[in-house]
This record gives structure tokens, C-alpha cells and sequence, in this order.
């Protein structure tokens, strides 16, 4: 094995990249035209193009949880905050007499987007001050969130007839889904923000060893308070596009399960859960994994039902293999092809 191999094999993003693949030949041969990309009325439709554009809001999610994992923490209030944000702007369009209206739908999403703000900052708050555990804090919000997106719905299902707020999850700008730009956004903000200043660096000390950077001067509260509230701030945009795709706030539904699958996918593209560094080349890679695998679920006939079955069965596959374990017991046999490599006879 070449150095070369040996090093992509030792990448972190070598077997998410690889389980991909498995998941688009498998639905190739399911679907041959699966590659496909049409164009109709100017604007791009596909199953890669239906992939990005379903898989936008977890990837927007997990932007923010790998910042927020990155720290040490874990943020499972994010459903919930997509759940107030999407209640939020339907309740404001609906209560407005023309929902129609543009300046009437950027009041609605500007309102939203700070209450999202705001819970990110009452996590920082319990987190960074009063010190509670992120798994604790969050799980607080998680729990009183759909309680609340229930009162500001007062229980029923708010559907709008807004086509300027439809746009957010089922339109298109350009020939590309307006989703899938907004998600192509936030990972490219947070991308420069944390990769091409100090901040990422700072974060990844916060995780690694907050006594010690704190000792450092480095001021882990601000920080905790920033990943905190980026991470609601991700998950009311997600709420957002949620809501407008289906054009329906439902407390009960929206964004149900999307802080597990945001996990997943920080998880898969090789960030530890233990903190330190991360990667948001893997979560994207993760994102598209986990979106992919549901395609996969209907592409193939397998009962949706059994999508959770099969997103555990490759985050279990994809982490065995990224184990150290794993890592030592390739090591080795390269070693061994070394060594025999080195002891073979020499051939005119």
C-alpha cells in the first residue's frame, strides 16, 4: 500500500466518504437514472438535486451541533427550536391580513429568528453562567419547547397560504433550491469564521480543556455563549424551511427527531462527542449520508418505518471503522505488507 493510500485510509473522512458511495451505487442499481439531472422551467430537479434540498436543514442543524460538540457539549433543543420558529412566523401570517405580502413575510422570519436567538441564549445562559450540564440544560428547553410552540399554535396545525414563504422550502433561485443556498451559506459563514480566524481554534480549546483555556485568557463563556446561540440561530432557520416546505406549523412534528440525525451526522464526519477538534467537512459529508440513506429506505422498497434501523446500522458500521482499534489493526497489516514487501526476492 502506497503512502498515499495509507493516508487517505487514515483519514477521518475516508470511510464516511466510502459509505456514500456504497449508498449512491446501491441506489444506481435500484434506480439507473439516479445521476440524472433535468432541467424544467429553468430550474434543476433530480434525486441528487431532491437529496440537497431535503437534506439542507440537517445540515444546517449540524453545522451549529458540531461547533457546539466541539466545545464539549451537546445541544438537544434544537427540534424544538425549529418547532417555535416555524409557530412563530405562521402565527404571524396568519394574524396579518395579507400573508402574501413580502414585507409582512421578512417581519414574520426576522421575529422568528430572534426568539430563536433569544433560546440560544437562555442555553448559554445555563450552560456558561449558572453552569448546568449541556445535556441537562438543553434537554430543558427540548422538553418545554413543544410545550411552547403548542400554546403559540393553541394546539391546532396553522396552515398559511404565503407563496413568498413557501419559497423558503420549496423554491428556487437561479435554477438551485433556495434551501439548499441558505444551508450553502451558514456552512460557508462558519467555514471562514472558525477556519480562516483564531475562533476555531479557541473553540477547540474550550473543548479539549476549558480549565486550561481559561488560565490562558481565553474567555470560555463568551464562547459557549456564541456556539450556543449560533446553534438555536441554525435550528430557526431550519424551522423555517421546515414550515414552508410543508406550509404548516405542527408542534408535535416539526423538526422532530432532527437534533438525533444532526448528531449522527457530526458523528459520522469524525468530530468526538468528548470535544476538541472537529471537522465541518465531515458534517457535510455526514449530512449527506444520513439524507442519502433515507432516499436509499424508499428508493429500494424498504418500509420508511425502518429508516431508524438503517441510519444506526451505518453510524455503528461507519464509527467501527473510524475506532482506534480499527485504526491499529490496519497499521498493522500495512506493516506486515512492509515487511514482507521488504524480505520478497529481488527478480531480474
Amino acid at each position: 500500500m502506497s503512502a498515499l493510500a495509507a493516508r487517505m485510509v487514515a483519514s477521518r473522512l475516508f470511510w464516511p466518504v466510502v459509505m456514500l458511495l456504497v449508498l449512491f451505487t446501491i441506489n444506481v442499481i435500484a434506480f439507473p437514472g439516479f445521476f440524472t439531472v433535468s432541467i424544467r422551467d429553468g430550474n434543476l430537479y433530480g434525486s441528487l438535486i431532491d437529496i440537497l434540498r431535503n437534506g439542507a436543514p440537517t445540515l444546517i442543524v449540524a453545522v451549529g451541533m458540531t461547533l457546539v460538540i466541539a466545545t464539549r457539549g451537546i445541544d438537544l433543543s434544537v427540534g424544538a427550536v425549529c418547532a417555535i420558529s416555524g409557530a412563530v412566523a405562521c402565527s404571524i401570517l396568519l394574524g396579518s391580513p395579507d400573508p402574501s405580502n413580502p414585507a409582512t413575510v421578512a417581519v414574520a422570519i426576522a421575529t422568528a429568528l430572534v426568539i430563536s436567538l433569544v433560546l440560544g441564549v437562555w442555553n448559554g445562559l445555563l450552560i456558561a453562567v449558572v453552569g448546568i450540564q449541556p445535556i441537562i440544560a438543553t434537554l430543558i428547553l427540548m422538553t418545554a419547547g413543544r410545550g411552547i410552540a403548542m400554546l403559540i399554535t393553541e394546539g391546532q396545525i396553522l396552515t398559511v397560504d404565503s407563496p413568498p414563504f413557501k419559497a423558503l422550502g420549496s423554491g428556487f433561485w437561479g435554477g438551485i433550491p433556495i434551501a439548499v443556498i441558505i444551508a450553502a451559506v451558514i456552512f460557508a459563514v462558519a467555514a471562514v469564521l472558525t477556519r480562516r480566524t483564531a475562533l476555531g481554534m479557541l473553540i477547540e480549546s474550550v473543548g479539549i480543556n476549558p480549565e486550561a483555556s481559561r488560565q490562558a485568557g481565553v474567555r470560555a463563556r463568551g464562547l459557549l455563549f456564541a456556539v450556543y446561540t449560533f446553534s438555536a440561530f441554525c435550528a430557526g432557520i431550519a424551522g423555517l424551511i421546515l414550515t414552508a416546505n410543508t406550509t404548516a406549523a405542527d408542534a408535535n412534528s416539526t423538526g422532530l427527531f432532527i437534533e438525533l440525525d444532526a448528531i449522527l451526522a457530526v458523528v459520522i464526519g469524525g468530530t468526538s462527542l468528548a470535544g476538541g477538534r472537529y471537522s465541518l467537512a465531515g458534517t457535510l459529508i455526514g449530512a449527506l449520508v444520513i439524507q442519502t440513506l433515507v432516499t436509499t429506505v424508499y428508493t429500494v422498497g424498504i418500509p420508511p418505518i425502518a429508516t431508524m434501523v438503517f441510519k444506526a446500522a451505518v453510524v455503528t458500521a461507519v464509527c467501527l471503522l473510524q475506532s482506534p482499534t480499527t485504526n491499529d489493526a490496519l497499521a498493522s497489516f500495512r506493516r506486515r505488507l512492509a515487511a514482507r514487501a521488504g524480505k520478497a526476492p529481488v527478480t531480474s
